[in-house]
């Protein structure tokens, strides 16, 4: 598989060496936010983590806590974001989607409906370790109905493999039943069906049904459910399409409005960077015709700007 993230393992890194030139940036009056964001978005996730120890171990000081005390606003949160190791990064997202009145549904539907298996059994253990509760339990507490079924499914992380080649026609029957072919849904079958089968499965099912009703999967859901679980249904429908699509859309999204949604930005870049960026910035320019890059610029400003631009890396 060829490497698709835009920020890459830095060649000849030196932990060591790395922390010194933080440390510098931070030390004595006023901060070296260039020096900061060039160093931090030029370094993968996990060279990152060595630099922190690196970092402790020469100032006996928390690196996170010493940016945080030097810098500010977005490009502070992004800091941090990108500083913290990837699967807590998610945990945190879902704790912090979580606690509190209300719920943040799209971080719930974002995460669970984009993420592998392997990924989403990481997260569940990291959460119980840091937030000391299963994540299971806190998702029951704040969701009910179809939609919570649905997440509890998704959170098992047990798709299954490859292709059925006989359950097809069926399936795609079934969906067709229990959506337009009836006065009411059946949203159980969508439940089963959507978050059981194997990406390469479902998008041989919905193939199908478009050829039988004519009309696609997507159309059906927005037809039949409302809400949450219309959400979540479409989302993992998209994904199952196309992972680099669902998020170029949200990140399309998140910008070309009155009033940036920064977590959402903030979010996708960081947790996409080491995965896909590459094949979400060529979605993103096909589907709307126009560079994440430039959109980014036109979009928001400053370090954080700045930061943002060297993660997506570059102009297509």
């Amino acid at each position: 598989m060829a490497y698709r993230g835009s920020v890459r393992p830095y060649v000849n890194f030196n932990a060591k060496h790395d922390a010194e030139i933080l440390h510098k940036a931070m030390k004595g009056i006023g901060t070296d936010e260039d020096a900061i964001l060039m160093l931090l978005t030029a370094r993968s996730n996990d060279q990152r983590q060595q630099i922190k120890a690196a970092y402790k171990k020469a100032h006996g000081k928390d690196l996170v806590s010493a940016l945080k005390s030097e810098l500010g606003g977005l490009f502070e949160s992004l800091i941090v974001a990108l500083m913290t190791p990837s699967v807590l990064y998610d945990a945190t997202l879902l704790h912090n989607a979580l606690k509190g009145a209300g719920t943040e549904d799209e971080v719930l539907i974002e995460i669970l409906a984009s993420r592998t298996g392997e990924q989403i059994k990481e997260i569940t253990k990291v959460y119980k370790k840091e937030f000391g509760g299963k994540l299971e339990k806190d998702i029951c507490g704040d969701t009910s109905g179809h939609y919570q079924k649905l997440l509890v499914i998704l959170l098992q992380g047990s798709r299954e493999e490859g292709v059925d080649e006989e359950k097809i026609e069926k399936e795609a029957k079934d969906l067709h039943a229990a959506g337009e072919g009836k006065f009411g849904t059946d949203e159980e079958k969508f439940i089963t069906i959507l978050g059981n089968r194997s990406a390469e499965h479902l998008r041989k099912v919905f193939a199908a049904y478009k050829k039988l009703s004519g009309s696609d999967i997507e159309d059906s859901i927005k037809g039949e459910t409302t809400g949450n679980l219309e959400n979540l249904l479409l989302a993992v429908v998209k994904c199952a399409e196309s992972i680099p699509n669902f998020f170029a859309e949200r990140l399309y999204k998140s910008m070309r409005r009155a009033g940036t949604d920064d977590d959402t930005l903030m979010r996708i870049m960081v947790s996409r960077s080491e995965v896909d960026m590459l094949d979400i910035r060529a979605s993103f320019k096909k589907l709307y015709g126009q560079s994440l890059y430039t959109t980014i610029q036109e979009d928001t400003a400053g370090d954080y700007q700045k930061a943002l631009l060297y993660l997506c890396g570059g102009n297509d």
